[in-house]
């Protein structure tokens, strides 16, 4: 949108050009989506890898009502297979590298697997924030 900073009679007048850009600014903020934080969900997924799928959707579904862009890896490569070592291994290392880019690790459950104590004491290493919920997605202290 094009303001004229002069009027209709040719006049140079700046309060209505400065008005109305403002108004012009402010809509355009508005339209833009707010700030959502990268949250990095460490949860289990050995094991019951169906049943730790499923609540790890669930607890990135929590996140983003929370106001948070969730980056949940079980969702990510599923083609990995998790019983062999090698690609269990190669699927941390490329978990920790996308933790690196997140600004909180959020940490699901009772109970820390081996993965799962990778990326938390790496996560810690990093100085990223650490916060942990229990399995009703109630944040608790940490284990």
């Amino acid at each position: 949108m094009n303001i004229n900073k002069f009027n209709a009679e040719g006049y140079y007048d700046p309060t209505p050009h400065e008005a109305l850009t403002n108004i012009v600014k402010k809509e355009k903020a508005a339209s833009k989506p707010a700030f959502r934080p990268l949250v990095y969900i460490c949860a289990p997924f050995h094991g019951s890898v169906k049943e730790n799928v499923l609540r790890a959707t669930q607890f990135a579904e929590f996140a983003f009502k929370r106001g948070c862009i969730p980056l949940t890896p079980h969702l990510l490569f599923p083609f990995m297979d998790d019983s062999n070592e090698k690609e269990r291994d190669l699927a941390i290392f490329m978990d920790i590298i996308l933790m690196g880019k997140c600004q909180e690790v959020w940490v699901l459950g009772d109970v820390i697997s081996k993965g799962m104590s990778i990326e938390i004491e790496k996560a810690k290493k990093r100085r990223q924030p650490v916060r942990y919920f229990n399995k009703d997605f109630e944040e608790v202290e940490a284990l």
